[in-house]
């Protein structure tokens, strides 16, 4: 850890180790978080329309003998994820109650957060897609790398057997544009995209694996957090490593400030990952007070974006800093992050520091002797 401190301090002079940390905390929120006063439920701590969602495969449409899912309207894919989280919440249960301990709360709070705050919508106006509607745009950035946190994720889960033995194929409904950026149905993406449905496939077979252990007498339980942490962290990451280089071109149709937010969020992942931290549903709504309320527009200057918190402001600087630091050391600041985080006692340091960060009401005492 000592090493990390004294390369970010020479290779970087200005970036602080509080930088990288306040940018952990962001890549947590940024990956997990979304509320609304208004959900179905009554609370806030669910995505928007959480309640409205489908949460069982036999929920979707059934026609000509397959499921047929719509991941182009937000309550689908919403519906994509709550059916996730149903067939994983047994081996969840010794983490929380009411399956608030299952590490993919993550995934669907990103999507919430991204509807709410107009992301999913047409950027360019050209369409009414997302605009006071459930349509989520093939023209937005964010639409599209989340695509491959929805739906590959569900379809590496199906072939796994999350969901034993179902009756029907599954299919998705493609957009009406760049039908050839995506796949549809697990043998689809099973011939395209092979390495991402193996990531995924791994972590479901891992949960299966721990249950098939527990249920023989000879055996005990295999199931370790960390593990299947580490099984979600890395498919996670493949996911976006993949998306990222296919839709940089629909950067385009963002405001400046907007597209280097989401590019700063991309590089961000990979550290948040290396820590194996958790995106349990009150892990990820802890910091949602950190995520930009709305879309990024032209005359948005970090760090005094109007309208922001001093803490969201802070945390979009930050975010900035580590992809430039990332970028002039040619990715050495992540791979000397990810040597530092290689053991759980490491990473188990470094999730303290993100949580106690994140509750801190100032992060200016946030210095390099924290490590």
């Amino acid at each position: 850890m000592k090493i990390l401190v004294t390369m970010i301090h020479t290779m970087w002079p200005y970036f602080s180790i509080k930088a990288l940390l306040i940018v952990v905390v962001t890549l947590n929120t940024a990956a997990a978080t979304a509320q609304s006063d208004t959900d179905a439920n009554g609370g806030d701590i669910y995505p928007p329309l959480w309640g409205f969602a489908p949460e069982n495969l036999l929920d979707f449409p059934v026609k000509d003998n397959k499921i047929v899912i719509n991941p182009w309207n937000y309550q689908e894919r919403l519906g994509v994820y709550k059916s996730l989280l149903k067939a994983s919440a047994k081996y969840f249960m010794d983490f929380g109650s009411q399956n608030s301990g299952n590490i993919l709360w993550g995934l669907p709070l990103q999507h919430g957060w991204q509807f709410r705050t107009g992301r999913l919508a047409d950027p360019t106006n050209g369409t009414s897609c997302g605009h006071r509607n459930l349509c989520i745009s093939v023209r937005s950035w964010w639409s599209c790398m989340n695509y491959y946190l929805a739906v590959i994720p569900f379809l590496g889960a199906v072939e796994a057997g999350l969901y034993g033995e179902v009756p029907y194929e599954v299919e998705m409904l493609p957009p009406e544009d760049r039908r050839d950026d995506f796949c549809y149905s697990v043998g689809d993406c099973r011939s395209r995209i092979p390495k991402l449905m193996d990531e995924w496939k791994a972590y479901f077979e891992y949960l299966l694996s721990a249950e098939q252990k527990a249920t023989d007498p000879a055996k005990s339980s295999s199931f370790v957090l960390d593990d299947a942490l580490h099984h979600m962290w890395k498919a996670h990451v493949v996911s976006i490593a993949y998306a990222l280089p296919k839709f940089r071109d629909s950067l385009k149709y963002l405001a400046d400030p907007e597209a280097n937010f989401g590019k700063d969020w991309a590089n961000g992942v990979d550290f948040i990952a290396a820590t194996h931290f958790s995106t349990d549903l009150q892990t990820t709504n802890n910091f949602q007070a950190f995520l930009p309320q709305r879309m990024l527009v032209e005359g948005d200057v970090l760090p005094s974006i109007s309208g922001f918190s001093s803490q969201q402001n802070r945390v979009l600087l930050s975010l900035r800093d580590l992809n430039k630091a990332n970028q002039l050391t040619g990715g050495l600041l992540l791979k000397v992050w990810q040597k530092a985080m290689s053991t759980e006692a490491a990473r188990k340091i470094g999730r303290k520091l993100i949580e106690d960060l994140a509750s801190s009401p100032s992060f200016d005492h946030w210095e390099y002797t924290v490590i």
